[in-house]
């Protein structure tokens, strides 16, 4: 399967886009290996910027994980506008029971650069996580992407 480019690689030549595919897979891969992908989350945030920094419009995603915390797959949930994405918390559960789900990660970025999570962020994620344990499935982490800067809901207490 042919690795989607980031909105910016547009610009670049073909050869910069390869390279750039090529990360992107081998930062995919690594984040499939058993532990080292989710210990630390340094693979996972270099992999958000690459697919999420540039987006002009919201992008909500979620990553499913095995009880294992290896990457089972990764999907696109809700594209919105320049400033919001409608989540509907049925269709995250829906999806990470499709896939087997023992936990899941979710992202979204943020067009303007700003990774401050807002009110509504921290609503949604509240509701997710209760939608989520009700059939079992751990969530891990909320990142909002913000350009080149990620925040972590896990890392500042909030799940």
């Amino acid at each position: 399967m042919k690795q989607q480019l980031p909105l910016f690689a547009a610009s670049l030549t073909p050869s910069e886009q390869h390279t750039i595919r090529e990360a992107l897979s081998l930062l995919e891969c690594q984040l499939r290996e058993p532990g080292a992908a989710f210990t630390s989350t340094t693979a996972v945030r270099d992999w958000l910027r690459l697919q999420l920094a540039a987006r002009e419009r919201e992008e909500f995603i979620a990553l499913y994980l095995d009880n294992q915390h290896r990457l089972i797959a990764r999907e696109t949930l809700f594209t919105g506008t320049l400033s919001h994405t409608q989540v509907h918390s049925r269709e995250v559960v829906k999806s990470a029971l499709k896939h087997n789900a023992a936990a899941i990660v979710i992202a979204h970025n943020h067009p303007s650069g700003l990774a401050e999570p807002s009110q509504a962020d921290r609503h949604i994620t509240q509701r997710l996580k209760q939608a989520l344990d009700l059939v079992d499935i751990r969530l891990l982490d909320h990142l909002v992407v913000g350009g080149m800067d990620i925040v972590s809901f896990a890392e500042r207490g909030w799940l």
